[in-house]
């Protein structure tokens, strides 16, 4: 192996990933649904994917999906964690953010 790709390797190991909260939106509707996720960065495009799919769990964010296409949603982060946080602080902080932006905005659960 060379050590261009040793470091590329290592790099991607040690890469930090950002927690947060999110919130999609339905531009024909106004329906409007938040969620957590451990990485922030990628979480879109694995909704994106089950969406796609027909396979996601939530269905009333399929519906919409079905009936106003990829177009009318949008995706953006409420709110990012720090990073220091250990993995079941984090977790808990999450969830506890996710239910106060839910309220907030008077979404459903992704």
């Amino acid at each position: 192996m060379t050590s261009d790709r040793k470091a590329a390797i290592a790099a991607y190991k040690e890469r930090q990933t950002i927690a947060g909260v999110f919130v999609i939106r339905c531009r024909a509707t106004s329906e409007t649904w938040v969620g957590q996720a451990p990485n922030l960065e990628k979480i879109q495009n694995r909704i994106w994917f089950s969406l796609r799919q027909g396979s996601h769990t939530c269905r009333s964010l399929q519906a919409a999906w079905a009936a106003h296409g990829p177009d009318s949603l949008t995706f953006e982060a409420c709110e990012r964690l720090e990073e220091d946080e250990t993995p079941y602080i984090r977790d808990a902080l999450l969830k506890e953010r996710a239910l106060h932006w839910r309220s907030q905005f008077g979404a459903e659960a992704v």
